[in-house]
């Protein structure tokens, strides 16, 4: 296995797909432990993992958010953003925070946040004084939190990967989102105030009422999707089929904003997103078979277990571990790379599912604000034509927020799990 991870990192290193990468790596293990006669079996595991029921939620999310995206529904949400938080003092960052929370609960997607809303925002906070810098880092770290708030794409590849509960995973996710949203708020409001600064424009009630009412619509795509899932109507899937059709019905026939091009364009974005997404997933549940019939995940959590039997102190190590991945995989790809080796260790010592989907997630999601991959990141730094490592530099305030919010999720399981003990336990 240890030449299958060398063959992994070189084939990384020269630019070969993280998916084809991951594939190859498998076949390479397989070949040298089971030889060639393991082989007739390669395409069969990848179409089968690849065609589980829960993962049709992650492309028919993606094709919700590339419609939002073509329905000029991330203009209205920003509208609407800026005259309830305009009248604050670094009010255009909390409009980006905020308008990324509600983006997240329709798209489930960081990188489609930030692209989304970065053209706007962006431009719009250099035009106020805002420093470039600073407007991509608050524009790329708000659109992580798509990463924890429902429907998220990462919880929905964590819960298949798992077996855990992807409606859990989602309920388990809204303390965190939210606090995170709201202490990304007061970073963006210190940081106003040391940069001094204008107030941007006053309260107006009534420009509050009218953008609502513009963007009344878009708001409720989000109580439309979560409603039905946490209502127990429609499953998860079931529930992004419905955002697909919240979606044209919205964008097409009530905002008549969404025409034919339109479709073909957002069409053809979330097959190529869900092209990368499905790959990666094929080529994990090759790895996955292999690690079952190899035993490397009970091996990995007998080798930790016996440095320590503390829950806190291998909690720790597994942060450690996830924060280290998530400098050099992306979310999706740490998530199916990672989650079947430690699993059996997170389930001998008895840390809930549900839990640690959070921890992994959050990870995950810090990761995709630090470099060198950084997904999220490097869209926000292209909106804007900003350099990497100074938004970074900006960005530490935010990466702190992240990982706050990381500690309270880890060391106070009931942070995360409350709204889970309350409506499912």
């Amino acid at each position: 296995m240890i030449l299958a991870l060398i063959v992994l990192l070189l084939l990384v290193l020269v630019n070969v797909p993280i998916a084809v990468a991951l594939g190859l790596m498998t076949i390479v293990a397989i070949l040298i432990a089971g030889g060639a006669e393991s082989l007739p079996n390669v395409g069969i595991l990848m179409f089968s993992g690849a065609s589980r029921f829960p993962l049709i939620a992650i492309p028919l999310f993606i094709l919700a958010g590339a419609i939002m995206n073509r329905s000029d529904i991330s203009r209205r949400l920003v509208a609407f953003a800026s005259a309830v938080f305009g009248f604050i003092r670094g009010g255009l960052a909390m409009v980006s925070i905020s308008a990324s929370m509600f983006f997240a609960e329709i798209s489930g997607s960081a990188v489609a946040d930030v692209a989304a809303l970065g053209s706007i925002l962006i431009p719009a906070m250099k035009k106020r004084g805002y420093s470039n810098n600073f407007a991509a880092a608050v524009t790329s770290s708000s659109a992580t939190l798509a990463v924890i708030i429902p429907p998220s794409i990462p919880m929905i590849l964590y819960g298949v990967m798992s077996g855990s509960s992807i409606v859990e995973l989602f309920v388990a996710g809204i303390i965190p989102g939210v606090v995170g949203g709201v202490l990304m708020m007061f970073a963006a409001y210190l940081w106003a105030r040391r940069a001094k600064l204008p107030v941007e424009e006053a309260f107006q009630l009534r420009r509050v009422w009218r953008t609502f009412r513009e963007a009344g619509w878009s708001l409720l795509l989000p109580l439309i999707i979560l409603g039905g899932i946490f209502g127990g109507w429609v499953t998860a899937t079931e529930g992004a089929g419905l955002a697909v059709v919240a979606a044209l019905v919205i964008g097409g026939l009530v905002y008549r904003e969404l025409d034919l091009k339109g479709l073909r364009e957002a069409l053809v974005e979330a097959g190529h997103q869900t092209a990368v997404v499905m790959l990666l997933v094929a080529a994990s549940a090759l790895l996955g078979d292999f690690l079952t019939e190899s035993r490397m995940p009970q091996q990995v959590a007998a080798a930790i277990t016996g440095l320590t039997d503390s829950k806190l102190a291998i909690l720790a190590l597994l942060n450690l571990f996830l924060l280290a991945i998530g400098l050099f995989l992306h979310s999706a790809a740490a998530i199916i790379l990672v989650v079947p080796i430690v699993m059996p260790l997170v389930q001998a010592m008895g840390i809930d599912p549900i839990h640690f989907g959070l921890i992994v997630t959050l990870n995950l999601g810090i990761g995709q604000q630090t470099p060198p991959v950084a997904s999220v990141l490097v869209t926000a730094c292209s909106v804007a034509k900003a350099d990497i490592w100074q938004v970074t530099k900006s960005n530490l305030w935010f990466i702190a927020v992240l990982l706050a919010i990381l500690l309270l999720v880890t060391y106070v399981p009931t942070f995360s799990l409350l709204l889970v003990e309350i409506f499912y336990r």
